[in-house]
């Protein structure tokens, strides 16, 4: 689409400054609009900087790869433009168990001659030590290495994306302001303001109930809430290398979901230890520019989420984790949870609640992998039904 000049866009309003809200107003920026964000928070705060800033290509189904890989390319882009660090570091599964390295083997087999074959490679043990010092070498029998993983440190990233946006695009941004009403045409703000708009996007997270309630009534989508830590700096500049993963992680993940092995590892994970199930724990590790290692995670829906954070969840994914990996220290620096909106009938829950009015939200875990090139797509949906 042809920019044309400010004054003469169509403007574009965007409610949320998460990760979502952000890949919108770039998108919507590029593509000719006159775009403006507004965050009830003074800067961004909620689930978009309350994970491992991985952009975890490897978890995402086939169907997808096109937008996962294109949004990999909107981070580095972002990452160049914006100032913030990102690093290319690949992932590791680690496999512990012979069923762990039998999925593998056969996640590998499917994928090794396919689009994904490429950035792919089962690693024996010494291969696999080489990668990652700190992949426990006690009964590690190999990993699958992909290369197409990225890492940021999500708050650094987040919230210096909106000082780029307005310098490059003109993207204006009104942060602690709530936006309390939106219809067609208009959005009106706390303090009473109203501000016209041509189109507006709601990216609220697991905001259900301050903008259109309605419109998840009787929809798959629910909050989640999970449980995270991180390390203080690891000592002597002491590098994990890639992301790392395990075998609980195998099936969390659709990807692995073809694999014949999955069902026997996953009734041998909830004989051994049921408590994972319940409480939705899976474990992984990304470390980020100042040293520190990002623990986690846990995963509990709707009613079972409670204010309280229990500290056997935290001792849980702790268990869990030096199972498959060592690190200098262990010696925790922050503990916190994050609470996400999951759609669970697709990859985001997209609905036209209003002429020129869009809920976009629910994208899960999947958020800080997907939002950019999803929004993307979305635009190249939405362009072709309202031209500019």
């Amino acid at each position: 689409m042809e920019n044309k000049p400010k004054s003469q866009a169509k403007r574009v309003a965007i409610v949320g400054a998460g990760i979502a809200g952000l890949a919108h107003a770039w998108v919507a920026s590029q593509r000719g609009y006159r775009v403006t964000v507004f965050d009830r928070s003074p800067r961004a705060s909620g689930a978009s900087i309350r994970n491992f800033g991985m952009v975890w290509v490897i978890g995402q189904p086939d169907s997808i790869q096109t937008i996962a890989m294109n949004s990999r390319e909107r981070w580095l882009e972002a990452s160049e433009n914006a100032g913030f660090w990102i690093q290319p570091c690949g992932s590791l599964h680690l496999a512990h168990q012979p069923d762990e390295w039998q999925v593998l083997q056969e996640y590998y087999a499917e994928h090794r001659l396919g689009p994904r074959g490429e950035h792919l490679r089962l690693l024996d043990k010494k291969e696999t030590l080489a990668k990652s010092p700190a992949a426990n070498p006690s009964g590690l029998l190999g990993s699958l290495w992909s290369q197409t993983e990225c890492c940021v440190d999500p708050t650094s990233a987040v919230r210096s994306i909106p000082a780029w946006l307005h310098r490059t695009y003109d993207v204006d941004f009104h942060f602690s302001t709530a936006v309390t009403h939106v219809e067609s045409g208009s959005v009106r703000t706390a303090d009473g303001s109203s501000h016209p708009f041509d189109q507006i996007v709601i990216c609220s997270g697991d905001d259900f109930a301050t903008l259109f309630p309605e419109a998840y009534r009787g929809v798959p989508i629910r909050a989640c809430k999970l449980h995270m830590m991180r390390t203080i700096e690891q000592p002597d500049a002491y590098r994990i290398g890639p992301h790392l993963a395990g075998g609980l992680t195998l099936r969390h993940y659709p990807n692995f979901r073809n694999c014949p092995t999955l069902s026997a590892l996953q009734q041998r994970i909830a004989a051994e230890a049921p408590e994972l199930d319940r409480l939705g724990i899976h474990v992984m590790a990304s470390q980020n520019h100042l040293g520190q290692v990002v623990l986690g995670d846990s995963h509990q829906y709707g009613e079972q989420i409670e204010p309280f954070d229990t500290c056997d969840i935290d001792t849980l994914i702790l268990r869990e984790l030096q199972k498959i990996i060592q690190i200098p220290t262990w010696e925790l620096q922050a503990r916190w949870q994050g609470v996400y909106a999951k759609y669970s009938e697709g990859l985001v829950y997209e609905q036209v609640v209003a002429p020129g009015v869009r809920v976009f939200t629910g994208l899960g875990g999947n958020g800080m992998t997907l939002s950019f090139g999803l929004a993307q797509d979305a635009w190249e949906r939405w362009d072709g039904q309202c031209p500019q």
